[in-house]
């Protein structure tokens, strides 16, 4: 019961050491230029594509010890017969998608603190007594500097 914010606090400490650590890493691995130039592309504040991920499957020399079958952007390999406008269109539609999730899960996480966000004050979200802006809490004190946040 509950909304994601009351399931994230239900998670074990490990488990949400997990999830940050594998978003961690892919933030690390979307930043890092040899990788970026590895695939013919630039950082997008050095003329990139905005919204482009470095292939995770690859066999030169930034490809990982342990196989990877899949990319995260386009896995099963569908936009490989896109023309380049159309690829251009896509990803950008997939940015947009992206930016409208996060406007619509800060609506939610307002909605859930009894804020009044229109279109969503009659849904009947239920309220959340926890910090939505700290990811850990009393259960995760066993963590270096989280008792004293």
């Amino acid at each position: 019961p509950g909304g994601p914010a009351d399931q994230w606090d239900a998670l074990s400490t490990p488990a949400k050491l997990q999830i940050l650590g594998v978003i961690g890493f892919l933030e690390m691995w979307s930043e890092t230029s040899v990788v970026l130039k590895a695939d013919g592309q630039e950082h997008y504040v050095r003329g990139g594509k905005p919204g482009y991920f470095p292939k995770l499957s690859r066999s030169d020399e930034m490809a990982f010890p342990h196989p990877v079958p899949l990319n995260l952007w386009d896995p099963f390999g569908f936009t490989s017969k896109m023309t380049p406008e159309r690829k251009e269109k896509a990803l950008l539609a997939e940015v947009n998608n992206g930016r409208l999730a996060m406007i619509g899960i800060f609506g939610m996480i307002s909605a859930s603190k009894g804020l009044q966000v229109p279109g969503l004050d009659t849904v009947g979200i239920k309220p959340y007594a926890g910090e939505v802006m700290a990811p850990f809490a009393a259960g995760d004190a066993s963590l270096p500097f989280v008792s004293g946040m």
